[in-house]
C-alpha cells in the first residue's frame, strides 16, 4: 500500500530513445530510463514509482507506418493536427491524403498549413490546395518569416487542446515552432539544392506549453507519411472525398472501389462528383496498404 501511495501521475513531455522526461501534475520534471519493452510516446499519461513507471491508456493517438513496415505511435492525446506543407520542398503525392486518413482513424480536427506564404508559389499552391480541400478541412496561409496566420494558429491551439505538426522535412515545423514559442530556439534546417529536400532537424519528440494554455508536440520530421495504420478494406471509409458517395451502399459488401460493379464510388467518379485525381490518390494509398498487409512485418 505504502508504494501505491507514493505513485505519482505525470506527462511524457519528451522521448530520447533510451530515456523519456515526465512532468508531474505539480509542475515538477524528471529523467527515466526506458526499459526495451516499454511503448511510450510523448503525450502519453504514466504513473510513474521510484525509478520505474507504467503507461495508462491512451486516446487521441496519432500512427504511421515506418518504411520498414512497423507501425508506429508519433504522439498520443491530441486533438489537433496540422499538416504543414510548402512551395519549397514540394510534400510527396499523396502526403496530404494520407494525414487526413490519420487523423480521421484517431478522431483528431486536422488543418492544412501552408508555410513560406512569403516565397514564390504560395499563392498557387493554396489556390490548388483550396480547389482539392477546401470543403473538407481548413486551409491557411502561414509564414514563420512574416508571422502572418500566427494568430488564427495561435486561437486554433486553444486552452485544453493538444496539437501536432506533421510535415515533410524542410517545409519549416521547426521554424513555425520557433515563431509560436520564441523562447523554443530550435535548429532550423536549410534545404538541400540538388535533392530539393530538407534535413532533418528535429531528432528529439517533446511537448511544449503555449501562452494560450494550448500544447504543441514536436516530433522528428519525415519524408513520408507512409501507409496509416488502418486496413484497406476500412481506407475508403475514412478517405477525404468519399464521404457524400459512401452514404449510399455498394452491391458488394467488401467493395474497395477499384473496378466492381455496382459501386457508388466509381458511379460518382463516372458522375464527376469524385475528382480522378482524388480517386488515383486513394488507389495509390490503397495499394501502398496492400503491400504493407501482405508483406511479413520486420523482426
Amino acid at each position: 500500500m505504502s508504494e501505491l501511495s507514493s505513485s505519482q501521475a505525470g506527462t511524457v513531455i519528451a522521448h530520447y530513445g533510451i530515456a523519456v522526461a515526465v512532468r508531474f501534475d505539480d509542475g515538477q520534471e524528471t529523467r527515466l530510463p526506458l526499459k526495451r519493452s516499454q511503448a511510450v510516446v510523448v503525450g502519453d499519461r504514466v504513473e510513474v514509482q521510484g525509478e520505474g513507471f507504467r503507461a495508462l491508456p491512451s486516446a487521441g493517438v496519432l500512427r504511421r507506418r515506418d518504411s520498414h513496415g512497423r507501425v508506429r505511435s508519433v504522439a498520443a492525446h491530441l486533438d489537433l493536427l496540422g499538416i504543414v506543407v510548402a512551395p519549397i520542398p514540394i510534400s510527396p503525392v499523396g502526403f496530404i491524403d494520407r494525414g487526413l486518413v490519420a487523423a480521421r482513424t484517431a478522431n483528431l480536427e486536422a488543418r492544412i498549413l501552408i508555410n513560406k506564404s512569403d516565397l514564390p508559389g504560395a499563392e498557387a499552391l493554396h489556390a490548388d490546395l483550396s480547389d482539392r480541400y477546401s470543403d473538407l478541412v481548413e486551409i491557411d496561409l502561414i509564414s514563420a518569416h512574416t508571422q502572418k496566420g500566427l494568430k488564427e494558429i495561435c486561437s486554433w491551439l486553444s486552452e485544453g487542446r493538444r496539437g501536432v505538426f506533421v510535415g515533410t522535412s524542410g517545409v519549416g515545423k521547426s521554424s513555425l515552432l520557433n515563431a509560436l514559442l520564441p523562447d523554443l530556439d530550435l535548429d532550423v534546417g536549410e534545404i538541400n539544392e540538388v535533392s530539393g529536400l530538407g534535413r532533418h532537424v528535429t531528432s528529439v519528440a517533446t511537448l511544449h506549453s503555449l501562452e494560450s494554455g494550448g500544447e504543441l508536440i514536436d516530433t522528428p520530421g519525415f519524408r513520408d507519411f507512409g501507409p496509416v495504420a488502418v486496413s484497406s478494406g476500412e481506407l475508403a471509409t475514412y478517405f477525404p472525398g468519399f464521404e457524400a458517395a459512401l452514404e449510399y451502399r455498394c452491391h458488394f459488401r467488401n467493395c474497395l472501389h477499384v473496378s466492381e460493379p455496382g459501386c457508388v464510388v466509381l458511379q460518382a467518379l463516372a458522375e464527376g462528383r469524385i475528382q480522378e485525381e482524388r480517386h488515383a490518390a486513394y488507389l495509390s494509398l490503397l495499394k501502398d496498404l496492400q503491400q504493407a498487409e501482405s508483406d511479413p512485418l520486420p523482426k
